[in-house]
């Protein structure tokens, strides 16, 4: 519930209203975009990175949170392991239980692939759940996959790799296709016209949702469907490292068992890793929105192995993360809410950005209305941010709109006593999604033989900044296309004796380079939160 003191700034929100209401504030140029993204945006505050000194990224430019991950010990570095005492010996081994690996295991076993699919917590707690607004694909005839090409490159800066991004934008109408064969229930007219919005970004309506619980809704489909197949999932049992041959080819997996604590031996012809972002890392103190596993595993197990990161010196904060009630820090309003119509108003009730520019330059242009500025709404616990004017959504589509079309938002906002169709939201941008990873092709592969990757944990899509819609999109088109793939690799793939040495040779460089691993293991598996952690986050 609001306090009193910010009731009394809610009102200059309405006062300004009827002013704001159908007219459009203007975009900024090119110039105005990179100016503010240079000295606002968290990407260009260099007290929060540093360079790689070891590993096949060295003198690199990486979180500082996450070099320190990189550039830690294994957690079984002292371990003894029977690397002959295999447990599961598979054709594909995918890593990770959210959209992209459930994509990635469907896709090869269609195939009559082997398929083992591996989940640190239970299978579909990953980022994909967690996801709202939507899904982007070019199928309306007034759209096209080249129109989307153009956006998802002018979102990246143009820095994207070409090739990745044009598989992307190709496969999209496909893979609505699939989506909904399978059962994904979208929102459609009722004469069955898809509904399609804007996002942040986009020069067309594309997105496809499913109310605001778009990602819940496709995890739901790829779930009952990996069942239906007869996949092998086991659940609470993370990879914590990966297995070469002595050829340097990927061939399994450490896998620990987190309820038994056990190490088991897993060996797979081809490795898909599909684990997902690192936002529990809370890069520079950042809140997140992303789930509680999302400690970038897939990061440090393809880098000791020698697979190649892109695109690491580049996080996306989401400009809309709720600032308060602070039961809901961090927790993702989503892009659907601005694309509805909701717009970023400061402490006088002045809109101060266009409200669809793209994340990037709209987080950047809030932090300046809080720091430079001091245009921002401080709440009782001293968190500061911006008003998200969300009762025009009902003033400009007719009420009802936001019970419809938002309803899990409706929720969360309700169970603290914010009624969001009668008061703005309190929002301020949240670490969201982690732009670079793993440096794929179009088929996912790694520059490590048999080692494959997909959706958040590779890098090279999305350049140095995704638009909304697109990573639902990502995963399932390259966690499709690596299983694909990864399953016709099988039929030529002989591997040799399982070995660990990569590790071992890792250790050495870390101890070369002269960098203090002492009290550094890595994965992390799980964050770990001290009541001084929680209160600085």
């Amino acid at each position: 519930m609001y306090t009193s003191r910010m009731k009394e700034l809610i009102r200059k929100v309405e006062e300004t209203r009827p002013v704001r209401l159908g007219v459009d504030f203007p975009r900024m140029t090119p110039e105005e975009r990179q100016d503010v993204l240079e000295k606002f945006h968290p990407d260009f505050i260099e007290a929060g990175f540093r360079q790689l000194q070891a590993g096949v990224n060295k003198g690199d430019r990486v979180s500082r949170e996450l070099a320190d991950l990189l550039e830690a010990r294994s957690m079984i570095g002292h371990v003894e392991l029977d690397l002959q005492e295999i447990v599961h010996d598979v054709d594909v081994l995918v890593v990770g239980g959210g959209g992209a690996g459930a994509a990635a295991a469907l896709t090869a076993k269609k195939q009559g692939a082997d398929t083992l699919l591996v989940t640190k917590l239970r299978f579909g707690d990953a980022n994909t759940m967690m996801a709202q607004g939507g899904i982007q694909a070019a199928d309306k005839a007034n759209d096209s996959p080249a129109i989307h090409y153009l956006d998802v490159m002018g979102g990246g800066h143009f820095t994207n790799l070409p090739q990745l991004v044009y598989t992307l934008v190709k496969d999209a109408p496909m893979i609505i296709k699939w989506l909904e064969d399978m059962g994904t229930m979208f929102d459609k007219e009722e004469d069955g016209t898809m509904i399609t919005i804007h996002g942040g970004g986009t020069s067309r309506k594309r997105m496809h949702a499913a109310r605001d619980y778009t990602g819940a809704e496709i995890m739901r489909t790829l779930r009952d469907e990996t069942r239906n197949q007869g996949i092998n999932v086991l659940e609470f049992c993370p990879a914590v490292e990966l297995l070469l041959d002595e050829e340097g080819k990927a061939a399994g997996a450490v896998l620990y068992n987190l309820e038994t604590e056990q190490y088991l031996i897993a060996r797979a012809k081809t490795i898909i890793l599909t684990t997902g972002g690192s936002g529990r890392l809370h890069f520079q103190g950042f809140p997140t929105t992303n789930h509680y596993g999302a400690t970038a595993d897939g990061l440090v197990m393809g880098y000791r192995a020698g697979a190649k990161l892109a695109f690491m010196d580049t996080i996306q904060y989401h400009p809309t993360g709720a600032a308060y009630p602070p039961q809901i820090l961090g927790l993702l309003v989503t892009e659907k809410v601005r694309g509805l119509g909701a717009t970023p108003l400061n402490i006088n009730g002045e809109q101060f950005i266009y409200h669809l520019e793209t994340r990037d330059v709209e987080s950047a242009a809030i932090i300046r209305e809080c720091s430079e500025r001091k245009l921002g709404i401080t709440t009782p616990t001293g968190m500061v941010g911006v008003w998200l004017d969300c009762p025009l959504i009902d003033l400009i589509h007719g009420e009802g709109t936001i019970e419809r079309q938002l309803p899990a938002m409706l929720r969360q906002f309700a169970r603290f006593g914010v009624d969001i169709r009668k008061e703005p939201m309190l929002i301020y941008p949240t670490l969201h999604y982690q732009n670079g990873g793993l440096l794929l092709d179009e088929w996912g592969r790694t520059n490590i033989e048999n080692l494959y990757v997909a959706g958040e944990n590779s890098g090279g899509v999305h350049g140095r900044n995704r638009l909304m819609g697109n990573s639902l999109l990502d995963i399932l088109v390259f966690g499709c296309r690596a299983g694909l793939h990864a399953a016709q690799k099988c039929e030529e793939v002989k591997l040799s004796k399982l070995t660990l040495d990569h590790v071992h040779r890792y250790h050495q460089q870390l101890q070369e380079s002269g960098i203090d691993t002492a009290g550094r293991v890595s994965p992390l598996l799980l964050p770990r939160y001290s009541h001084r952690e929680a209160l600085e986050i």
